[in-house]
Order: C-alpha cells, then structure tokens, then sequence
C-alpha cells in the first residue's frame, strides 16, 4: 500500500517537474516542422545525459534540430564542422606559447561548451575521432599536462551521412557504443514539406525563445533517475538485452549465425536510462513495457555487430530488434 502512495506522490511530483517537456516542444516546433521522432529523441538525449548519432540524407534538418534546442536553454552552444585535415587541436584546444609572458597558455577549444555539434563525424580521421572519447566518456579534456572538467551539462550531437562512403572514416564499434542513442531520419510528409518551403521563403525565419538554464536541466537530470522503474521492467530490459547476445535461448536461432557480438552492458544500462527519460516525457512516473519498446530501436541497432551472412541475406539490426520485441514475453 505504501508503495502504490509513493508511486502516485512520485507521480504528481514528475507531472509537475516534467511541465517544460511540453515548452520545449512548443518552441522547436516552431522551426522544426513535423519530425516527432527527432525532438522526442533529442529531449530523451538531453534528460538521460546520453550523446546522440544522428543519421540520415543531406537536408533533413538535423543541425536545425540540435541548434534550435540549444537556443531553447540559455547554454553555449558550438559546432565542429568535421574534415579529414581536421586535428585534435583544433577540436581540444591547444597551448600557445605568449610572447609577452614568456610561457605557454591554454587555447581551449570549440568542445568546451554545453551542446557539441560534431557535423559529419564519420569525415574526420581516427586521431581526431579518438580525441573525440576522452570528452564525451570521462567530460574531461587533456591539454599538455592539464586535465579541464568539461561545462555542464555536456551533450556531443553528432551527424553522419549514410549515402557518401567516399572521404569517409567509418567510426569504430567502441565509438559508436558511446552514443546513448543512434536515431535515423526519414523524409518529411508531403504536407509538411509543403509547410517547411513556405517558412523558408517567407519574411522572416521564426526562432525559439530560450525558456530553461543549464541548472534546469541538471535538475531535470536527478528527477529522470528517480522514476520508478519495476523489477519486472528491469528483467524485460536484461531479456531483450540477452536475446542479442544468445539468441537461441529466446527462440530466435534463426539469428544464430547472423549477429557476431549483441548488445554490451553499457545497452542494458542506456536502454533502462532512456526509458526512463522516456517515461518522464511522457509526465509519467514509472516505466512501463511500451517505454522501453519506444525506445529499444534506437538503442540497440548500432550495438548489434551483424555477420556475412546477415549482410547476405540483407538482414539488418532493425530487423532483428523488431524480430526480438516480438518474440521476447512482455511483463
């Protein structure tokens, strides 16, 4: 009984904190038109403290989306436009040697900031990419002998372009796997690119209003890990989980010889944490199974390494994912 009054006080508690999720997506919707799926994933990002992948063609809004959600919340925002002369100095910051001093100071560079926007990560090389680990996994950057925290919050939204493998650097799986959420990004309805050319050609372009600070947010952070989530939820997340790694003991041996490694402990974690924001956007104070469905794609489909024979038969993550929820017992 006493639990059921703590989940409903919780409950109140989340409606009330959770009230600028719907701000929020008021003032991005004024410049992002339609695209539900990339606001929802962007917040989910944002309140889990996880950085994101974005993928998807030239033209879909994707650097719009990350700039309009950093003019929402009064925090520094920069961009990293990623080639393959790019440095790590040119990322970190370097030291430069003062005339006038006669000694080295620390040139900080654009990482410090709240919301990295990392364009086209996949065109840079490995040393830059790499520099690129030490940021987003400790939030700490090392420039000659010293060690800068990062500012907070700190959230690295990166891009990438699926359909140009020329000049490219695919990143490496352990990369990858420090991306909370990899989200695709599909075309936009007819009616809403209708929408979008006249905004574009109209007389002014609208902006967002900044509604939140980055203190905020960190309070928004502490709430998202106060979700109730059941012991039930947590044995659906190790199932799902688990049937990427041993996919025979969940009926799926058809999968067998198609996934070469499945989902480490780091996607138990995230996708318990995701649910979680998940839930709290939806002003709800515990998890239920469709949060953790809602979330699972995006997850999961670049944890999943797929074998030659997967690649044969065109059998992708998604496909196995979607395959896994169906199969996997709902609590």
């Amino acid at each position: 009984m006493n639990d059921t009054v703590n989940i409903k006080e919780l409950n109140d508690r989340i409606q009330q904190e959770s009230s600028f999720v719907d701000l929020i997506s008021l003032e991005m919707g004024k410049v992002i038109v339609g695209q539900k799926h990339l606001v929802e994933s962007l917040l989910i990002g944002l309140l889990a403290d996880g950085h994101i992948l974005l993928e998807g063609v030239p033209g879909l809004a994707k650097t719009l989306a990350i700039k309009t959600l950093s003019d929402t919340i009064d925090a520094k925002f920069s961009r990293i436009q990623f080639t393959p002369d790019l440095l790590p100095a040119d990322l970190l910051g370097t030291m430069v040697y003062s005339i006038k001093n006669e000694d080295f100071n620390v040139k900080k560079g654009p990482i410090f900031a709240n919301f990295v926007l990392a364009d086209e990560i996949n065109r840079s090389p490995a040393k830059v990419q790499s520099a690129l680990l030490e940021a987003m996994q400790e939030k700490q950057v090392t420039i000659g002998s010293t060690t800068f925290p990062l500012e907070q919050p700190f959230l690295v939204l990166a891009t990438q372009n699926p359909i140009e493998q020329e000049g490219t650097y695919p990143l490496p799986e352990a990369q990858v796997d420090r991306f909370m959420l990899k989200v695709v990004i599909d075309y936009p309805k007819k009616e809403e690119e209708q929408f979008i050319i006249r905004e574009n050609l109209s007389k002014s372009f609208p902006k967002a209003n900044c509604i939140l600070t980055p203190a905020d947010i960190s309070r928004a952070r502490s709430v998202v890990k106060e979700v109730y989530m059941d012991e039930k939820i947590e044995r659906y997340i190790l199932d799902i989980v688990f049937a990427t790694r041993f996919p025979e003991d969940y009926n799926l041996s058809q999968f067998s010889g198609m996934i070469k490694y499945g989902g480490s402990p780091r996607a138990s974690i995230n996708l318990a944490l995701a649910s979680k924001a998940y839930a709290f956007i939806k002003r709800r104070g515990y998890v239920i199974p469709e949060d953790v469905r809602a979330v699972c794609h995006d997850v999961l489909r670049h944890r999943i390494g797929l074998s030659y024979e997967a690649e044969a038969e065109n059998i992708t993550s998604v496909d196995i994912i979607t395959e896994i929820l169906n199969t996997v017992e709902v609590p």
